[in-house]
């Protein structure tokens, strides 16, 4: 166990020698530890400020009717623990199982659909705190020279032909998104990655975890980021017509906006694609093969160029 996490047991009223078990190494790393979850935070990522505020929509969330989100749990110093510099935040324990890609996916999206609507209605009309900070997932953000996470330059096994056809695909992309504008009508307060991993599953139950990533984007993307790392799988169309669905029975999903989830889907994968180049080290880029994404991003991206990925519009 980590010496800075049996250090950090006590402010959560856990004696020291609790057993911690590591679950998960992505952006952050995520230890069980008694009842709780602990997130250790990837130095450089998140100020304390910008935590705070997740934690503060976070709680905001709780206990909403048909919105189902994980629970912040305060320690001795609050919401956010700080030692030595690295921080820590804590979360009630949910029962059931992350999604899977090899799950009835067709199920789930519909009820996610529901979820995001509910999450976007209150981000809207929340009034947030002084102070509040999250990242912009926009073009700065994704496509800029200094994007939030890697650059689709650093692909893993991205050749000169291949960077030609990124090229072309990220500048009739970012055209697109540029017409399509970032007012209030499209643009707000988003989870940001909404995909399987965050979304835990028990019976009927769908509950949304891992605010980490919130910050101000599209609308739309959060089903971009529903669909990370399955965005060559058959069933995209059926799942895509299935989330809007579920979003409509909410609240209002424009013909513009449906219009746009191809262009949000790629831009997703391109950020994903770059991002695993940079997190190496985390067990998501362990699991899949770096350059054979890189291919898949390819493919998505010529076929963006040939029709506008026009199957992945509802």
């Amino acid at each position: 166990m980590s010496d800075l996490i049996a250090r950090a047991l006590p402010a959560y009223g856990l004696p020291p020698d609790t057993a911690a078990r590591l679950i998960n190494r992505s952006e952050n790393d995520t230890w069980a530890a008694g009842d709780l979850i602990l997130r250790l935070h990837r130095p450089g990522y998140h100020t304390k400020p910008e935590i705070a505020a997740e934690l503060a929509w976070l709680n905001a969330l709780q206990d909403l009717p048909g919105l189902n989100a994980v629970r912040p749990v305060a320690g001795s110093q609050g919401f956010v623990t700080e030692i030595d510099g690295r921080f820590l935040v804590a979360f009630d324990r949910i029962s059931g199982q992350e999604l899977q890609p090899g799950d009835d996916l067709a199920r789930w999206f519909a009820p996610l659909g529901e979820i995001t609507a509910r999450l976007h209605l209150h981000a809207r009309e929340w009034i947030r705190p002084p102070g509040f900070a999250r990242l912009r997932w926009d073009l700065p953000g994704i496509l800029g020279p200094n994007p939030n996470w890697g650059h689709w330059r650093q692909s893993q096994g991205l050749d000169r032909h291949g960077e030609a056809v990124l090229a072309r695909a990220t500048e009739a992309l970012s055209a697109r998104l540029r017409a399509y504008g970032t007012g209030p009508e499209v643009f707000g307060l988003i989870h940001a990655d909404l995909r399987l991993a965050n979304l835990m599953i028990d019976g009927d139950r769908l509950t949304a975890i891992d605010f980490d990533d919130c910050g101000f984007g599209w609308w739309a993307y959060d089903l971009a980021a529903a669909l990370s790392f399955i965005e060559t799988d058959p069933r995209l169309p059926d799942l895509i017509a299935r989330w809007c669905e579920g979003y409509a029975r909410i609240t209002t999903l424009r013909p513009e906006d449906r219009a746009m989830i191809p262009s949000l889907i790629l831009l997703r994968r391109v950020l994903l694609t770059g991002w695993l180049a940079s997190r190496a080290d985390s067990d998501t880029a362990a699991a899949l093969d770096g350059p054979g994404y890189t291919a898949g991003t390819l493919d998505l991206a010529d076929r963006y160029l040939t029709d506008g990925l026009a199957a992945f519009r509802p």
